[in-house]
């Protein structure tokens, strides 16, 4: 699962689990290619504020579980995320607005705003959807390379549910005041994946 805006019509790709340092080969690492990439039919690549902006990856073969790699849950259809709740966002994305890109995986604590507050005049106005989540604040924020990136927040029972991927920052910089992360909210799309795994990604 990755964003919408991550996928162009006509190119290849292939998916990188276990990765953690990109100037090494640790070993854990599993290349597979993508089979095929079903981008939201409703996505518009013109205007990212519109919502849809999520795509599912079709894996060429099934990943090989291990220590390093291993799946995260989908969150209950329609799930909303309290205000404040503690997630993490995670990528290779520049360390600062202008700064460089990471070798080494990053991750961050994103406090999630929610929409009352998120969609006020001074914060994202009407950029921002109820099919989205905003997270985080003015230190530590999602930043350009971490698009499709996940939202992992703890589940009920424990385990790690993707909540959202990385949709789209403020233009005047990642951590601008009143600009959070803007997150693709994945549990407004838990009927249209399933229908999608079921029918094979057609």
């Amino acid at each position: 699962m990755t964003a919408g805006h991550c996928i162009s019509s006509g190119q290849k790709y292939r998916v990188m689990l276990g990765e953690y340092n990109r100037s090494v080969i640790e070993g854990p690492e599993q290349t597979i290619t993508v089979e095929k990439a079903i981008v939201h039919p409703q996505y518009d690549s013109n205007d990212v504020a519109k919502g849809y902006d999520i795509a599912l990856l079709k894996l060429s073969k099934c990943a090989e579980l291990t220590d390093e790699v291993q799946p995260a849950c989908l969150p209950p259809a329609g799930y909303i995320l309290p205000h404040g709740t503690e997630c993490y966002v995670s990528g290779w994305g520049r360390l600062s607005t202008n700064g460089q890109l990471p070798n080494i995986l990053q991750e961050g604590l994103l406090p999630v705003v929610d929409y009352k507050h998120c969609s006020q005049r001074d914060w994202w106005d009407f950029y921002v959807k109820e099919t989205m989540v905003c997270a985080g604040g003015d230190k530590v924020a999602g930043c350009y390379g971490d698009s499709g990136g996940p939202l992992n927040c703890p589940g009920e029972d424990g385990e790690w549910e993707v909540h959202g991927t990385v949709s789209f920052v403020s233009g005047n910089g990642c951590d601008t005041i009143k600009k959070p992360t803007v997150f693709t909210r994945v549990s407004a799309y838990i009927n249209w994946i399933k229908e999608k795994i079921e029918n094979n990604l057609p």
